[in-house]
């Protein structure tokens, strides 16, 4: 038996942040500051509602813990997250805790975390990575609106990440013909958005994308990004090359058009600071990606791939 997980109700679209209905009393969750949040919160056109802006980036269950204790007791009507990863993480971590539903409006785009069942905190200073049913959202809303402003490079870091995880989660083990149609469609969007100069597509590609991965998994090339993501590389900087070679390797079908999207977003080639042996090791011991390849992969098969992306090879 498959099974796949959405949000209960999905708004997107040109001005989907204006004309979503949002349920009064609120607690909206953000790490913006009020010269951004003021103005995403008007053009929600929200009213009664109450705001808590103390979430700090790479939050912690600290930052939970602080919604929780001075919230609890006023009994909002559910939590809004409004803002990038960490806001909507804390949100998704927080409405268990209280027992409320959950509202996510990302402002920025390319993990589709909106769409899944994921949550990323950290617990006494290191990451952790969770999965819970509970963690997904009660109503997502994806508004290209608040792209307008974002750096190019972010911009460009972002998409390559949804285009990642689209073709990396059409290939797992772990996914079915359902998911595989939504990583397909997504990527068959973002493709088309970047390679004919439709950045306001990119969202809802990323949103798709998000339905399709986030009830599977990625692969190889997430675990080989995340020796570079140690070295400082931006998450999507790092995929260009990683999900490049990944593709190579596993024979891919989106091969092809994945190295043609990294080529027309003109990214840099990555270096590797680290041993690559040592490197090497530390990627096998990431099951959770390695696992759902489409095929089985040995160290030598990761020292491989690490080479290739140092010599630009892809």
């Amino acid at each position: 038996m498959h099974g796949v997980l959405i949000p209960r109700s999905i708004k997107f679209g040109e001005d989907a942040l204006g004309q979503a209905d949002y349920p009064a009393g609120a607690l909206i969750v953000t790490t913006a500051p009020p010269s951004l949040s003021d103005k995403w919160i008007s053009r929600m056109g929200i009213k009664d509602y109450s705001l808590f802006d103390k979430v700090t980036p790479e939050p912690s269950i600290e930052d939970v813990k602080a919604v929780v204790a001075e919230y609890s007791e006023k009994r909002p009507s559910a939590l809004i997250g409004l803002g990038g990863g960490s806001s909507l993480d804390v949100v998704k971590y927080a409405s268990k805790e209280m027992g409320l539903p959950k509202v996510l409006i990302p402002t920025t785009f390319g993990t589709g975390a909106e769409m899944t069942t994921y949550c990323v905190l950290k617990f006494d200073g290191k990451k952790k990575l969770l999965r819970d049913d509970a963690f997904l959202a009660d109503m997502a809303v994806i508004d290209s609106y608040f792209m307008d402003g974002t750096p190019e490079q972010i911009v460009k870091n972002s998409v390559c990440d949804a285009c990642a995880q689209a073709t990396e989660g059409h290939d797992s083990k772990l996914g079915n013909e359902l998911t595989r149609m939504f990583c397909e469609k997504a990527f068959d969007i973002l493709y088309a958005a970047i390679m004919e100069g439709r950045p306001e597509d990119y969202p809802y590609g990323s949103m798709l994308s998000g339905i399709g991965f986030g009830n599977c998994s990625t692969t190889l090339g997430h675990a080989l990004s995340y020796v570079f993501s140690n070295e400082g590389v931006p998450h999507g900087y790092s995929l260009s090359a990683c999900t490049t070679v990944a593709h190579k390797h596993n024979k891919s079908r989106f091969y092809g058009r994945f190295k043609e999207v990294v080529e027309k977003l003109g990214f840099e080639p990555l270096k590797l600071e680290a041993d690559v042996s040592e490197a090497a090791d530390t990627i096998m011991t990431d099951r959770g990606h390695l696992d759902p390849n489409p095929i089985p992969i040995s160290k030598e098969d990761v020292v491989k791939c690490l080479e290739d992306i140092k010599a630009g090879s892809l």
